[in-house]
């Protein structure tokens, strides 16, 4: 048994193995903050996807190369010499608990979040209702979902005023070939080619000083030629708590300025049009077969920056709506999950069992820790705290230490992993697809080939 912490010196020759399964920001930040203790580390880390960096890669919207960025700097903990990367690997299929610690010392979840929170309104489960994590994986080219996607509304309505309903919307009401300028597949670009789209209405249950969407997605839904923005002054009301908001925090200050003076502007001529509502909670989805329209509810402020409703309702002519009203874990095998908050119970990253004791050498960060909170940069933080929680315990080492061991474990299953290496073709494959085409990249979609060229 030993016990190391940050920045204390080597305990013994034998060096620290740790399994991180998810190769997302959480995951690699994670493994970053590991290799720069003073802890003799490897880590490996395990990704269901043939290719990592999770929703950096599958969950941001593909006209966002500034939030893409970060790309470069998780691509060079992935190079480290102590830090492999193991991707086609699925977690409680593929492996479980007991294998990882038949060759790791410690095991850190880092799962994310990447299915839809419901939402338990009348007729939400009508055929043209969607979720929005859904259709984020089908536009990033996520190779586990269909290839087609039923774009056929004219008029749709997106649940939510996050970052994600702003995408989402965004994306609606682009034309397709704005977004050929982006790695989108050929699948995405001739679906969203033959989109009928005019209106794309974006509804807040709460007023713009409450909004979750940050200044820049604001402003970059203002920047398409053909989208006309068009805030329903209706909506724009302030309370007590709302003023208090705007006058000590400088994002809602811009958020809130912004959407006042496109409430004031005169509408233009643009062929589509994105509607923003703010004080309008979403009650039923209408339709018999199909959605034929959404029902709000016109709320108003409490002066606590809360909402009650108001009795008043109105009917939108949609043919579609997107739920996006926040992200869920799924449950992992092998480890307790509480399904209500949709996170895995710990205690500074600590998993704890069914007695809420910890268990030995398991640990947790991420979405999965800590809830579908926060951007990508708030993971560094949280991974800060589970691997100081790591380097204090007392961990007994795995009985098979020998980094060969899950290799061949692996090739035994017949299991066709991917490596940084086989990333890194991949990568320059995309890279090469796209130059083809004056583009920057062209993302492979199948699953069966991205990891032959990986392993080619």
């Amino acid at each position: 048994m030993r016990k190391v912490r940050l920045g204390s010196p080597k305990i013994d020759a034998m060096s620290l193995r740790v399994a991180v399964v998810g190769a997302g920001p959480a995951g690699v930040y994670a493994a970053d903050i590991l290799t720069k203790s003073d802890v003799d580390v490897s880590i490996d880390l395990f990704e269901q996807l043939p290719a990592p960096y999770g929703l950096v890669r599958y969950g941001v919207a593909p006209d966002h190369p500034r939030i893409k960025g970060i790309v470069t700097a998780l691509q060079k903990v992935l190079d480290k010499p102590q830090v492999r990367f193991f991707g086609n690997v699925q977690y409680g299929i593929d492996l479980k608990l007991d294998d990882l610690r038949q060759f790791y010392d410690a095991v850190i979840f880092s799962t994310g979040a990447s299915t839809d929170r419901a939402l338990d309104i009348p007729g939400i489960e009508l055929p043209g209702s969607f979720g929005a994590a859904d259709f984020v994986s089908w536009y990033d080219g996520h190779p586990d979902v269909p290839r087609e996607w039923p774009l056929t509304a004219e008029k749709v309505a997106v649940l939510g005023v996050g970052n994600v309903a702003l995408d989402v919307a965004r994306i609606l009401a682009k034309t397709a070939d704005e977004l050929l300028v982006t790695e989108i597949p050929a699948n995405v670009y001739e679906g969203l080619r033959t989109s009928p789209v005019t209106d794309v209405h974006v509804f807040g249950r709460r007023g713009p000083a409450q909004a979750k969407f940050t200044p820049l997605e604001l402003r970059e839904l203002d920047h398409s030629p053909n989208v006309e923005v068009i805030v329903h002054a209706e909506g724009i009301e302030f309370d007590e708590a709302s003023m208090a908001a705007i006058r000590s925090n400088k994002q809602v200050e811009m958020i809130v300025k912004t959407l006042q003076e496109w409430a004031i502007r005169d509408v233009g001529n643009r062929p589509r049009r994105l509607h923003l509502h703010f004080l309008e909670a979403p009650a039923e989805v209408l339709g018999d077969e199909h959605v034929t329209g959404l029902r709000t509810e016109r709320m108003e402020l409490d002066g606590t920056g809360n909402v009650r409703g108001t009795g008043e309702f109105t009917d939108w002519d949609v043919q579609a709506v997107y739920r996006a009203v926040g992200y869920l874990s799924t449950h992992l095998a092998d480890i307790p999950f509480d399904h209500q908050s949709g996170t895995v119970p710990h205690a500074a990253g600590r998993v704890l069992d069914l007695d809420e004791v910890p268990m030995p050498g398991v640990y947790v960060t991420g979405w999965i820790k800590r809830g579908p909170i926060g951007l990508i940069g708030h993971t560094k933080g949280d991974a800060l705290e589970t691997i100081t929680s790591l380097l204090e315990d007392e961990l007994p080492p795995a009985p098979f230490r020998s980094p060969e061991a899950i290799v061949q474990f692996l090739e035994q299953r017949a299991i066709p992993f991917t490596t940084n290496e086989g990333w890194l073709k991949l990568d320059a494959h995309e890279v090469a697809l796209g130059a083809a085409e004056g583009r920057e990249r062209i993302k492979v979609v199948d699953r069966d080939e991205m990891t032959r060229v990986s392993r080619s």
